[in-house]
């Protein structure tokens, strides 16, 4: 029961982000699921901080359970250019969430000791790099299109050419989509500092 707030926390924000992520803002460089996902990094290092690694695993677990739901649900639903979540994004998803969020907790173990702010800061920054790369290399890098042609078809609009996050030199759109979300998620990283202080101060000394 005790680990009950995080395993909701970590369930409603992974299903609200896969939502959200349909709604697109900045001319199509971000979807408001991007600033709901980083939120995840949060739960997971508050579960850290106050019951442990295996707590935290634990609740990572269940927002794998619910990101796998809800791709193997959007995959389901037909839009006019094909499935809302073509498969090869979802396992992008699956891989890239249960990655980061596993490194997120070794990273943050390491750090622990230190001032408050370096574990939850420094894991989300390490385990948000991984995240985005391989969200968006395996979801959307021409490299991969290989091993599923019939799949690269549904996210071929993402290896276009474009300026680079809409003004610079030209790239392809995946790249520029995986800088801005990038830079989203560190700019939560850095805003989460505040209820992670505050909630955790409040339920066990910091060091």
């Amino acid at each position: 029961m005790r680990l009950l707030p995080g395993v909701i926390a970590m369930a409603l924000i992974v299903v609200a982000s896969n939502i959200l992520v349909q709604f697109l803002i900045l001319d199509g460089l971000l979807t408001w699921g991007a600033f709901t996902y980083p939120l995840a990094f949060l739960v997971t290092d508050l579960m850290n901080r106050i019951y442990g690694v295996a707590a935290a695993r634990r609740v990572v677990l269940v927002g794998l359970i619910a990101g796998i739901v809800c791709s193997l649900i959007g995959s389901q639903i037909q839009l006019e250019f094909g499935p809302a979540v073509p498969i090869r994004v979802a396992i992008a998803s699956a891989t890239a969430f249960g990655v980061a969020q596993l490194l997120d907790i070794t990273v943050f173990n390491k750090l622990r000791m230190g001032v408050w702010w370096l574990a939850p800061l420094g894991s989300t920054l390490v385990s948000s790099i991984v995240d985005t790369a391989i969200f968006f290399g395996v979801g959307f890098a021409a490299v991969f299109n290989p091993l599923s042609p019939a799949a690269a078809e549904q996210i071929i609009w993402a290896q276009d050419a474009a300026p680079f996050l809409n003004a610079g030199p030209m790239a392809p759109l995946w790249v520029s989509l995986a800088v801005a979300d990038w830079g989203v998620k560190i700019g939560v990283a850095l805003l989460a500092l505040i209820p992670f202080r505050l909630i955790v101060s409040r339920v066990t000394p910091m060091s």
